[in-house]
Formats: C-alpha cells, structure tokens, sequence
C-alpha cells in the first residue's frame, strides 16, 4: 500500500475516553432495533477506525454482543447490510477477535445486494466495505460516475446540502478514509472548495467538517479560518442527561467537528459523559451569511453581475455586521472566491429568455 495519508494525532489521544463514548453510544442514547443506533454507532466506530490513533481494547468491549448476533441481525434486515457490514469491519479492524467480516462480505456478495442499491453512492459504498474482505471486481463505469459527478464543479458553487455531502463522503470511500490517495482532478479540488465556502458561508459546521476532512483525505490542507470554526464548534457541543434521546440531536456534527479536530492535532472528545439517556447538543446551522447573500443577488434581477469586484461593496454593505464579517472572512480564505462567485450568482443566465423580478 502507498501513499496512506499520515493523519495520527498522538498529542491528544490520551485525553479521550474511548471506552466511555463506546458505552455511551452503544448502550446511552437508543435501543439498538432503532435505526438511528446504527447509523450513530457506525459512524463513530467508521472513525475510530480511521484515527490511527492507539485504541484502547476496552474501546470495542461495549460491542461484543452485538458483533456476536450481526449475522442474525443481517439475514433478517438485510435492507441495513450497509450498516452492519461497517460496523462488523470496522470492530475487527479495531481489534475485536472474530472471522465474521468475512462470512458476511461473501455472503452478502453472493446475494448481490449491492445491485438493488438505486444510488451511485451506496453502490460505492458497498463496493469498498466488501473489497475489505473479499476480491471485489470494481465497477469502471460506476466510479467514471463518481468522477463526472464530483468534477462538475459549477454543481457545487450553488447551495445542494444533499449533492455538498454526497461529494464528500464519495471522497472518503475513494480514499478509503485515508488508506490511499484518491487522486482528485483539479476540477474535484475545485469543487471541493465550492461546497466549503457555502458551508461556510452558511456556518454549517457539520457540513464544513466533512468538507474539510475530505479536502485532508485528498492531501490538500484546508484553509485555517475553515478549520478553526469547525474545530470550535466541536468544542461547543455539550451533552445533557434527558428522559430519552431525541430522534435529532447534535450528535453528527459532534463526531464530524471531533474527527476534524483530531485529524489536525487539536484536542477532540474530551469532557465528561453523563450517566442515563445522553442528548448531544451542537450550534445551530444556516445562521451565517448564505440566505442574506443569495437574497441580495435575486433581488438585483438582471442587474446582477458575475464579477465580484463589480458586485462586492454593494453586497457587503446589504450585509448585517455579522454577516460582513463572515463573507469578508469567506472571501479571504481562498484564491478562488473570484471563480466561485462567478458561479454562485447565476448571472451568466440572464439572457437564456427567463423572467426575472
């Protein structure tokens, strides 16, 4: 194997409570026949995984009865494969002791569920969880899909939360969460900025993590402005005990901002975990410039203007304080806003017979 992409952070791992966060999302928020349990567990196991960090054996104890009963859960919900197989993998690649990931990467192979998949991306998805165990033909014509989709750059300088995390996590799976170089094309880099700089305008920390983390499985650094808010954000989580888990709560935005966060050697996980029912309570999305800026822009109607340096001082100034500070502070984080605004504006489709107001 070459090129692995170097994401140790051996500063903090001493500070986490591995085993505590294993037991509090295997046995502290949701009963385990809720899909939502999962979802939340094998993602932060798929993390985990992919900290190369030193992993404390007591991390993976709290599974140790569901690794034992994954196969009869599979073969009775086998419209959750996904899920199990990831969960199953990932805890033997933990250190949990075992030969099941094999017997269900070849069993689900053999039944073929990844052709009932509709999603490029789930396809994808299953294509890499069972090359992990078994010798897997790859799709050619599935990952020139991918490609096409993520190198489309205009696709992602317009604000698609759906296409910005599909982009994302296609870059995780073609990297195999760090394992190898995903050799992106300039154009994917491109639109890999393109979705930052909307989630940021929009102070989606969640978003922005997952964009971020991409951009640093694809060997590019992002800018410090980017990481910093994410990595803030992680900070700014909390956990309350209540009665029961809500079926939403923070708890996405809080692995995402923590895996970031540990990927760039900040402190990430620590704090300490109530006992009972655990809720995970993250800042609110969509409170920074987005709406105000696409709204400024409809509103000039065929007087909008791709150029930024025609459109800026009128739009800064149509900004609230805040809102200035966060487009200023966008603006600056990479070369390419220039570019970027060319696309966002929309103004290249003035004359195409459309009515604007």
């Amino acid at each position: 194997m070459t090129n692995v992409i170097d994401l140790k952070s051996h500063r903090q791992d001493q500070t986490i409570d591995f085993a505590g966060l294993s037991t509090l999302f295997a046995h502290g928020r949701r009963a385990k026949d809720d899909v939502f349990w999962l979802k939340e567990n094998a993602e932060w196991l798929g993390i985990l995984a992919s900290m190369r960090a030193d992993i404390p054996e007591d991390a993976v104890a709290p599974y140790r009865e569901v690794y034992q009963n994954l196969a009869a859960k599979v073969t009775f919900f086998p419209q959750y494969y996904r899920f199990f197989l990831s969960l199953c993998l990932d805890l033997e690649d933990l250190g949990l002791q075992g030969d099941q990931g094999a017997i269900l990467c070849h069993w689900i192979d053999r039944h073929q569920f990844a052709r009932a998949e509709l999603s490029d991306l789930q396809r994808a998805e299953a294509e890499r969880l069972l090359s992990r165990r078994v010798s897997v033909c790859r799709d050619q014509s599935l990952h020139d899909r991918l490609e096409k989709f993520i190198s489309r750059s205009t696709t992602f300088a317009l604000p698609n939360k759906k296409a910005a995390y599909e982009l994302a996590h296609i870059v995780f799976y073609l990297a195999d969460y760090g394992q190898r170089d995903p050799h992106l094309n300039d154009t994917a880099h491109i639109s890999l900025d393109n979705a930052g700089l909307l989630a940021f305008l929009d102070q989606d920390a969640d978003l922005l993590g997952e964009i971020c983390a991409a951009k640093r499985l694809a060997g590019e650094v992002p800018d410090k402005v980017w990481e910093s808010f994410v990595c803030q954000a992680h900070t700014d989580c909390h956990m309350g005990q209540i009665g029961t888990a809500g079926g939403e709560d923070g708890y996405h935005t809080y692995l995402v901002s923590g895996w970031l966060a540990q990927m760039t050697g900040r402190k990430a996980f620590v704090g300490a975990i109530p006992a009972g029912k655990v809720a995970i309570h993250a800042p609110a999305t969509g409170n920074g410039a987005l709406r105000g800026l696409s709204q400024a822009l409809f509103e000039y109607g065929q007087g909008r203007s791709a150029d930024w340096g025609k459109m800026r001082a009128s739009l800064v100034a149509s900004m609230p304080e805040d809102g200035q500070a966060i487009l200023e502070a966008a603006e600056r984080s990479t070369y390419r806003f220039d570019a970027f605004f060319e696309g966002f504006s929309r103004a290249a489709d003035k004359g195409n017979g459309l009515i604007y107001t």
